[in-house]
């Protein structure tokens, strides 16, 4: 089956005490361990009670037909590709459809990448609706330590709808564009809710039967067909965001096959949809403001009064938008593109850049955060979709337009920058077809999980990550004390402890916390 496309155009952590330990310490057993200056945790090779041994390590026999794919994977990139020689190789697999109207019938393409020279597969899935799990490994091999891309080739997955998979693209780009533009501040939700009724309309007459198709359930059986397909014994993998849950329900689904996993943030799996929405912009809340410290830090020309500033320039463009081409630069605009920047930890300099520059009328830095999610672009697909259609698939929970007036309200007042934002996009489901979920299998046995959580995660705020550790077996969490969405890349600590439970099956004390 070819791609699925439109018929019609459619609390920063103190050390001083610790700075003359050579290693990592333990203090009493009702503080964490405290990891100093990116050494590796305190380590354990005993599993926790109750867990699975952890599963060795076996040689990858893939069956697919591997192609250099090193400059078009540089060009999705784009002008943030990382330095260095990595080479990268790419394959196509064609998975089962399975839509629940046709159960086991119907074929998908996924795409997939591999980079690293290790014998053994590790597999990396990332959140449906942001940077797409080929692109994500490419990343990650820049700045995983080279222990593991010697043990493992990173196997990155676009998850089905995403990335050069047979992708979703039925959302009109003029939707896609209406629906970032809408200003969170506003009262009325007559334009949001077109723009997203519209949405929806076009979702369901394009894609027909396989609209249901497009979910986190049926990701998760895609795993276990690249799990064979790579000729793995185990599913060894990261789950990155929203990633973390597509390997929640596989372990569930496929317990005997769980390998070694690691957790980059996940979502709180006992939430209802208002209540993880709130989260989320509380989480928000606090990663703007580690931005902000980050920039008095920095002496960037943002300077110590960011939020003031954001705040007024959020009013300055409530009088007068700035035009952007495919998207004007609107209130909206302007506060999806900082909490794509603020995610994004690395490019926190170009955004608090973009916010002035946007003082100055200039809207082209700022939107460049926002465009991704808008239009094609570096041979990606707008991220927008796919995101859209997963999230509606994966809930039953239509939060009614009248409720989301009073939540959106009251928001607005505890969550000033972002709250009205996150209730609007309760929004989003309204009118989608609500969807036959499955009953979805608990992990009852499965061997320990590596779960890291980020302190200022405005994706996967750090309370619900450590809530959906808690969920598993044998959930072991690293505490990474910075911000943006996910700790691997951003955080040696981090990456130390991931190193060596992968590499070595050595796991770090529950409870370590590694420094920003």
């Amino acid at each position: 089956m070819g791609k699925i496309v439109p018929r019609r155009r459619h609390a920063a952590l103190l050390l001083v005490a610790l700075s003359a330990l050579a290693a990592c310490s333990a203090g009493p057993s009702s503080r964490p361990v405290i990891a100093v200056h990116g050494d590796g945790a305190q380590t354990q090779t005993q599993a926790p009670a109750g867990a699975r041994d952890i599963p060795p390590l076996g040689a990858m026999k893939s069956n697919l037909t591997w192609s250099q794919c090193t400059e078009s994977t540089r060009l999705r990139m784009g002008a943030t590709a990382p330095a260095g020689d990595q080479s990268y190789e790419c394959a196509r697999l064609v998975v089962r459809l399975d839509a629940p109207s046709r159960p086991g019938r119907g074929n998908l393409g996924l795409s997939l990448l591999k980079v690293g020279t290790g014998g053994s597969a590790l597999v990396v899935v990332g959140d449906a609706g942001g940077e797409p799990g080929t692109v994500k490994a490419a990343r990650l091999a820049a700045s995983l330590p080279p222990a593991l891309l010697s043990t493992f080739s990173l196997i990155g997955v676009d998850r089905r709808g995403t990335g050069k998979s047979d992708g979703v693209q039925c959302v009109p780009e003029v939707a896609r564009a209406g629906i970032v533009e809408a200003d969170p501040a506003d009262p009325s939700q007559e334009d949001l809710l077109a723009a997203v009724g519209r949405a929806s309309q076009e979702c369901v007459l394009d894609l027909e039967n396989r609209l249901p198709a497009v979910d986190s359930w049926r990701a998760a059986a895609d795993l276990e067909a690249v799990r064979e397909a790579l000729g793995a014994d185990h599913l060894n993998a990261i789950g990155v965001g929203d990633g973390s849950k597509v390997l929640t329900l596989y372990a569930g689904r496929f317990p005997d096959r769980v390998g070694r996993l690691v957790f980059d943030g996940a979502p709180d799996p006992t939430m209802d949809v208002p209540s993880a929405a709130e989260a989320r912009a509380a989480a928000a809340e606090d990663a703007f403001e580690a931005f902000q410290k980050d920039c008095v830090v920095r002496g960037c020309a943002l300077g110590a009064d960011a939020t003031r500033r954001f705040t007024e320039l959020l009013s300055a463009l409530r009088d007068r938008p700035l035009r952007g081409g495919e998207v004007d630069l609107t209130p909206g605009a302007a506060v999806s593109a900082v909490l794509a920047g603020l995610a994004d930890r690395p490019r926190w300099p170009a955004l608090a850049d973009a916010v002035v520059a946007a003082e100055t009328g200039n809207a082209g830095p700022l939107l460049e955060f926002v465009r991704p999610q808008v239009v094609d672009r570096d041979e990606n697909p707008a991220l927008f979709d796919a995101g859209f259609v997963t999230a509606c698939n994966d809930t039953t929970t239509r939060v009614p337009p009248e409720r989301v007036a009073g939540i959106a309200e009251d928001w607005r007042g505890r969550h000033p920058l972002f709250g009205g934002w996150f209730a609007r996009r309760m929004l989003l489901c309204g009118p989608f077809p609500v969807p036959p979920l499955p009953e979805t299998p608990k992990v009852g046995s499965a061997p320990p999980v590596l779960v890291l959580t980020t302190a200022a995660d405005p994706v996967t705020p750090r309370s619900g990550t450590e809530r959906a550790a808690q969920a598993l077996p044998a959930g072991v969490v690293v505490g990474w004390q910075g911000g943006g969405h996910g700790a691997l890349g951003q955080s040696s600590c981090a990456a130390t402890a991931a190193r060596e439970f992968l590499v070595d099956a050595v796991l770090p004390t529950n409870g370590t916390v590694c420094p920003p």
